[in-house]
């Protein structure tokens, strides 16, 4: 009878560890409010794609320390195509904890994009047929599944540290509009706006970033071809003649005017034959 009972109790023990929906499968290390936790935190969660994503019908496997399968990876992009390029912003739909992975579907997994009814055409008498959705979904965001394996079971993990594994792929920072323009610049023109001033090349944009509003402008028209002059600083000081030809920075030049003394614009580069 001991016996018995003893089966029964670990029979019942099994039932407890093994739920429904798996969450306590083999190698499972959350508990329930930490699954719960980590799943609210990356469902719907955006990031920037910082490598061309495959489209594939099963999860791209992802190592702990980032890595991916290369030839995976390859096999899906040449079967499947691009679900996002670097630079696309994606989101998380999707989060699955399974024995030893996690699989996060991103914009809405293979399937995602265009649905059945937006591929539909109807066509009249001799007129050919078209959509019957009038919008361009040409553009539209397609989806992937990407798989965090770990051989050895799932460790306990916050969502930090899942964004972490995942930072050779997505950049999960959220930044703003001119933090991404300024990041997509030249390092040169990048290092001059920190350090607030203006050099040749720059536009228009990033002069702005730089050194703010001029203090004034003037217009030039030489053989032709208009200049124009933004002056920052006023007498007595230093003053800055940052010259533009077009959107583009042409010159910078600087001098110092005494005081009571006046200014004007340098004479503008010669245009180049």
């Amino acid at each position: 009878m001991r016996g018995i009972g003893l089966g029964v109790s670990l029979t019942a023990i099994a039932v407890l560890l093994v739920s429904a929906d798996g969450v306590w499968a083999k190698g499972y290390r959350f508990s329930p409010q930490e699954r719960i936790e980590l799943i609210r935190e990356l469902t719907a969660l955006y990031g920037t794609a910082k490598t061309t994503l495959p489209r594939s019908k099963k999860a791209l496997p992802v190592t702990p320390e980032g890595q991916i399968d290369q030839g995976a990876w390859d096999d899906a992009h040449q079967q499947w195509g691009p679900a996002a390029r670097p630079g696309d912003l994606v989101q998380i739909t999707k989060v699955e904890l399974e024995d030893d992975r996690i699989v996060l579907e991103i914009n809405g997994g293979f399937k995602g994009g265009r649905k059945w009814y937006e591929r539909i055409q109807v066509g009249v008498g001799t007129y050919p047929p078209v959509p019957v959705s009038q919008r361009d979904y040409s553009a539209r965001p397609v989806g992937t599944k990407l798989a965090v394996i770990f051989p050895q079971g799932i460790p306990a993990l916050k969502a930090e540290q899942v964004k972490e594994i995942l930072s050779n792929l997505l950049d999960f920072r959220q930044r703003s509009a001119t933090e991404q323009y300024v990041e997509s610049l030249p390092e040169p023109i990048q290092a001059a706006i920190k350090e607030k001033r203006a050099i040749e090349g720059m536009e228009r944009d990033a002069v702005l970033l730089a050194m703010g509003k001029p203090d004034r402008k003037v217009r030039e028209v030489r053989d032709g071809v208009e200049y124009e002059d933004w002056i920052y600083g006023t007498p007595p000081g230093k003053v800055t003649f940052v010259t533009f030809r077009g959107n583009k920075v042409v010159a910078v030049k600087e001098t110092y005017a005494a005081p009571g003394g006046t200014v004007a614009p340098p004479q503008p580069p010669q245009p180049e034959p």
